[in-house]
């Protein structure tokens, strides 16, 4: 039988994360997982009846972590946070972000450290694998206490209230939901609400997804770039690996040796290799394995930050095996935040640079005898004209969405929490972003198709055509204008899917 992803604490990949978010893998928890909740929740039994307050046992939160509660009142107190942390407002946020952030928080319980029931932890996955997904709101969240609201809403859908999205994308009440799928409410104990909500999940949620989504887009990228390359009879030779080697920089390694397997055997680039015009080719189009490398450079880091993260138990306070409870700030998401607004200006630059090869196909005074804006008849017809404005519009809007939002801090819960990490702003602004530069390269990828096709009769390599030929089963060459937008979107599916990449692959190979 096929468990699917088993939960063992320690050791969930990001590849783990993306199934359970997007392909809805089932999930099953580890015994060894379940015994070691159990041990901690021992400590957090014996803890609860002491007289001595133990901050998020037997005590308040935040500005309230001197009121003692009493025992018969800890479970009430679990059930209040809970309720009064789910405070989010907005559209909800996507459901593969709200599945993936479930998987992530049931993660760290399953590590023993937070001292909550096993039932807590199976209750979670019970949630994912009957495809019931919390209705989330996009603002509330801060970064530290971790991702409280967007937690909060979360776990209120796991003792039956709020809003729920079942299988079919239906939202309905949580009880509905939960009736359906033939699933009892939890009934919290003491520390299990704030275990439940004191966490970065979110936020890595995003940085994992939005890493997967980054890897696929820089390869299309070098993907379009090296169909703008030929369509712009440029050159490669300023991809060489002897020349590329004199700067050490790994990415920019990988993404030069893309682009000449890419180009390798083009009858365009084979007709013009030795005229004078070959010599040296404008920035963007030369410096492409340079900005794209530094991007690869830039997401193996986030990779690795993500990797930590996807080890590390994020709790507060935590359950320690000794038997202490301790307070930490494990909780802060700077870590998360940084690496999501150092993707986000990565991802910016390679949608910035392929804009400019863009307005390069289409001017008739730098794209060496392609027609004004690839339009037959021209002045009848514009051609692409406006899809070069489409993608400077979210050129710039993407400049916006680079902006850091972890340079940013405001103080809240009546100076407690004095400094707080944005790292739930830095990961919605990666994402969308990431969708901009999708519809960019998308912009790249028509125009370049399109000027390769009025090459004819040179042809472009093997690799770039059969990229154009899988554009072309949806979207129709050269002719008398029509509306670009269905053609756009088709595009923009077709690169995000992953669908691009892999008609290049299957023809030289997995790009680097």
């Amino acid at each position: 039988m096929d468990l699917g992803i088993i939960v063992r604490g320690s050791g969930l990949t990001a590849a783990e994360v993306v199934a359970v978010a997007r392909q809805a893998a089932p999930v099953t928890i580890a015994g060894a997982a379940l015994e070691a909740m159990q041990r901690s929740r021992a400590i957090v039994d014996r803890l609860s009846g002491e007289e001595r307050p133990v901050y998020g046992v037997s005590t308040g939160f935040g500005a309230l972590a001197q009121t003692r509660v009493t025992a018969e009142r800890q479970s009430e107190l679990q059930h209040a946070v809970v309720r009064s942390h789910a405070a989010g407002m907005g559209p909800p946020i996507e459901q593969e972000v709200v599945r993936g952030m479930m998987l992530l928080r049931l993660r760290t319980l399953a590590m023993g450290f937070s001292g909550v029931r096993p039932q807590v932890a199976e209750g979670l996955a019970a949630l994912l694998n009957a495809g019931i997904t919390p209705v989330v709101p996009e603002f509330g969240s801060l970064g530290a206490s971790g991702d409280l609201a967007p937690l909060a809403h979360c776990a209120l859908c796991l003792i039956g209230e709020g809003d729920a999205f079942d299988r079919s994308g239906r939202r309905l009440s949580a009880g509905e939901a939960l009736d359906a799928a033939q699933l009892e409410p939890l009934r919290l104990a003491s520390k299990e609400g704030l275990a439940l909500i004191n966490g970065t999940d979110g936020m890595l949620a995003m940085l994992v997804l939005a890493a997967a989504d980054a890897a696929n887009l820089f390869g299309a990228a070098d993907i379009t770039a090296a169909m703008s390359v030929e369509a712009l009879l440029g050159t490669d030779r300023a991809f060489a690996a002897e020349l590329i080697q004199l700067r050490p920089q790994p990415g920019q390694s990988r993404s030069a040796a893309n682009l000449v397997r890419l180009l390798a055997g083009s009858p365009i680039l084979a007709s013009h290799r030795h005229t004078d015009h070959a010599v040296q080719d404008s920035y963007s189009l030369r410096c492409t394995p340079q900005v794209n490398g530094a991007a690869r450079d830039t997401l193996d880091h986030v990779n690795l930050i993500a990797g930590r993260e996807l080890a590390a138990a994020i709790d507060n306070p935590t359950v320690l095996t000794e038997g202490r409870v301790e307070s930490n700030g494990n909780f802060h998401g700077a870590p998360i935040g940084f690496a999501c607004d150092f993707l986000a200006i990565a991802a910016a630059e390679v949608g910035s640079i392929a804009e400019r090869r863009v307005d390069r196909l289409l001017d008739p005074n730098r794209s060496h005898g392609l027609p004004p804006f690839l339009a037959p008849q021209p002045g009848v017809n514009s051609g692409l004209m406006i899809t070069q404005y489409t993608a400077a519009a979210l050129v710039v809007r993407n400049r916006m969405l680079a902006v850091p939002a972890s340079t940013d801090s405001i103080p809240t819960s009546g100076m407690q929490e004095d400094h707080v990490s944005m790292g739930w702003s830095a990961a919605r602004k990666l994402r969308e972003l990431l969708q901009n530069l999708t519809r960019i390269l998308a912009v790249e990828l028509l125009c370049s198709a399109r000027a390769l096709d009025l090459r004819a009769p040179l042809e472009p390599g093997p690799a770039t055509s059969a990229v154009v030929r899988l554009l072309r089963k949806q979207v129709l060459g050269p002719g008398p204008d029509r509306p670009p937008a269905p053609e756009l979107a088709a595009a923009s599916e077709l690169i995000g899917s992953g669908a691009v990449v892999e008609a290049a692959a299957q023809v030289i190979g997995r790009l680097q």
